[in-house]
């Protein structure tokens, strides 16, 4: 697939939000294991799954961009 033209800016701003969504992600399935509370465990769990969402949308824009996806 081609790149749209200029997007490389673009593309290269995506792949900073999207490792940074990884990261957020990550830290909040540690938060869930380290959660004692089933309460907390349950909106830690939520808000990964929200993350990972976020994340795949933005995935899906590099791709939309003409970005390789990430590994």
């Amino acid at each position: 697939m081609d790149g749209i033209d200029g997007a490389d800016d673009v593309i290269e701003t995506l792949r900073v939000v999207e490792e940074r969504l990884r990261e957020l992600a990550y830290e909040s399935l540690r938060a869930a294991v380290d959660n004692d509370d089933e309460a907390g465990h349950k909106a830690a769990v939520a808000q990964e799954k929200r993350l990972q969402k976020a994340r795949r949308g933005v995935e899906r824009a590099i791709v939309a961009l003409g970005g390789e996806p990430s590994a």
